[in-house]
């Protein structure tokens, strides 16, 4: 081995040495990515300084990128040196392939972090949903109760209200017609 890396020039010792050290980190870093660790202490946070949690979507510098940069650029000159390619050839492919590398890394956690729902729940989409009094809701405002609906594709229990006369009991089906705007809803009984 050492024979191997003393025989390689200055400018073939430059490629392996990025190639090498960039995939070394960059596995790191995409182990870490998908696994869910706090990669921010391994990279000193370069990312959160560019984007100081403000949402910043598309981000073509970043650690991530640079480190698939560099794993790239190292990995596509040594092949263009093994094929005889020229110095001049074998720089300008280089980074090209490594800018190419750092836009698709971009954009693949671009979209990524589109996939991730906030988990806000809004209560305007529980509007027409059918539910079920869990706790007595009082009549004509009188008292507040709950009421078990599906709201975003989870069961809730929610503080309701009702303008019906008579009060609402554990198991009246129930469906919402309005949400205030303190976020309570107001539902009228289904099964008179």
């Amino acid at each position: 081995m050492e024979e191997w890396y003393t025989a390689l020039t200055l400018f073939e010792k430059v490629y392996w040495i990025t190639a090498i050290a960039g995939s070394a980190i960059l596995l790191i870093l995409m182990v870490l990515t998908f696994v869910g660790g706090d990669v921010d202490d391994v990279s000193g946070d370069i990312d959160a300084d560019i984007d100081g949690d403000s949402g910043i979507g598309f981000q073509f510098l970043s650690f991530k990128n640079l480190m698939g940069f560099f794993t790239i650029f190292g990995w596509s000159g040594i092949s263009c040196m093994e094929n005889g390619l020229s110095t001049g050839l074998t720089i300008l492919i280089s980074v090209v392939c490594g800018m190419l590398m750092m836009f698709i890394m971009a954009s693949l956690f671009y979209y990524l972090s589109k996939m991730q729902s906030s988990g806000t729940l809004k209560l305007k989409n529980a509007l027409d949903q059918i539910g079920e009094v869990y706790l007595t809701i009082g009549a004509n405002r009188s008292s507040i109760g709950k009421v078990s609906i599906n709201v975003q594709g989870t069961l809730r229990e929610l503080q309701a209200l009702t303008d019906e006369d008579v009060d609402l009991k554990q198991g009246n089906v129930v469906q919402v017609k309005e949400v205030t705007d303190n976020g309570i809803l107001i539902v009228k009984l289904l099964n008179k």
